[in-house]
């Protein structure tokens, strides 16, 4: 388990520019997974923001372990973790805030 953190923590943004990309990323990502989930959820854009470039760094994290961390060209693979973690991030916090879907 141990060989596979630093591929893990090679996916992980670097530098200021990586992390204005992440928080970019990170928001259409939070979009997305409201989208995807049925319904209308009850967060404000900040909170999908926030859940969005925390589901974007777990992806990207999780990515690394199953070995999709460096990929010619758009990563769709990458993009699927993310988007899906973020939906969950946000059932999460819909569940523990009370703040359930409409």
């Amino acid at each position: 388990m141990n060989e596979l953190l630093p591929m893990a923590a090679s996916c992980a943004p670097s530098g200021v520019g990586g992390w204005i990309g992440t928080i970019i990323f990170g928001a259409v990502i939070g979009v997305l997974a409201r989208l995807v989930l049925p319904g209308r959820q009850n967060i404000s854009m900040i909170i999908t923001i926030v859940l969005g470039v925390l589901g974007a760094l777990i992806g990207y994290w999780l990515a690394g372990l199953v070995g999709v961390c460096q990929t010619s060209g758009l990563d769709w693979t990458r993009w699927l973790i993310s988007i899906a973690v973020a939906a969950v991030l946000v059932v999460i916090y819909g569940s523990v805030t009370g703040k359930k879907q409409v």
